[in-house]
């Protein structure tokens, strides 16, 4: 960047947007301010997450609503818009991976009645591209499309066993604890899944979770996504449950990798083979 070019990273001291700021950037910023599932937000809501003047809000959501990225009710609030459903459901990594997983799935959920995740790798972090649930089962934090840390879950550290070497070193760089997340990182290299036990972040639920998770690789190695169940209590990690989300892992990669049947025109009526 050249001294005469504006610092398109520098804020203001009045609370504008970065000088030089894209459009795109602002508006994407403005579609990130919602955190939770039907979550509604005013306009100061979305100025004040988005970290944008209000005037400047309001005019990017408009346009957003006139796009069907955004939805404006009656009372002024704004909602996620439906068009953005639409161009999310043509995403190969997230829906591809999702519908070849899902019967996977739900044949693990329908035996264990926890939460299976299915997750894919963005830069430093992962999305929940689905999630099942029990109605009895243990509250999770993450919702589907929400990003989770790669260093924190199993499902990410799952994930970042096989994703690039310079994420690897971000997220270990930032790690609370980076030799016990070296140790996770081995033992899901050497054994194709992850198991861990920690303190349940979600109020009123059980004091400890336990998480086991898999990559899903495709045949160079890398990660196509990650899966995991997750359970309360300590003995939610037990060999049991190893070896049912290994075991699927590997089925999601082996239906991912299996090219679709080729189909063999038949001969025109009437055509005599010319073998006999």
């Amino acid at each position: 960047m050249s001294g005469t070019e504006p610092r398109a990273l520098e804020k203001r001291r009045s609370g504008r947007p970065p000088v030089g700021e894209p459009l795109l950037d602002r508006a994407f910023r403005i579609l990130r301010s919602f955190a939770s599932d039907g979550e509604s937000l005013s306009v100061q809501t979305l100025a004040t997450r988005a970290g944008l003047p209000k005037s400047t809000a309001l005019r990017i959501a408009l346009q957003l609503v006139q796009l069907g990225a955004l939805e404006r009710r009656d009372d002024g609030q704004f909602v996620i818009g439906l068009q953005l459903l639409e161009i999310a459901s043509l995403a190969p990594r997230g829906h591809g991976l999702r519908a070849t997983a899902l019967p996977v799935m739900e044949d693990l959920h329908h035996v264990t009645r926890q939460h299976i995740l299915l997750a894919v790798r963005e830069g430093d972090e992962g999305v929940l591209v689905e999630r099942l649930s029990a109605s009895d089962a243990t509250a999770v934090k993450y919702r589907v499309g929400g990003r989770i840390p790669l260093d924190e879950t199993g499902i990410g550290i799952a994930l970042l066993a096989h994703a690039p070497v310079d994420v690897r070193h971000r997220c270990l760089a930032g790690a609370a604890e980076p030799a016990r997340l070296r140790q996770l990182l081995a033992m899901t290299r050497r054994e194709g899944m992850c198991a861990l036990s920690g303190p349940n972040p979600m109020p009123g639920g059980p004091a400890v979770i336990s998480t086991v998770a898999a990559p899903i690789l495709d045949h160079r190695g890398e990660a196509l996504g990650a899966i995991s169940l997750v359970a309360p209590g300590e003995n939610g990690a037990q060999v049991a449950n190893r070896v049912a989300i290994r075991t699927a892992s590997l089925a999601i990669a082996r239906a991912m990798r299996t090219p679709e049947p080729v189909r063999r025109a038949r001969p025109p009526a009437g055509r005599r083979s010319a073998a006999r």
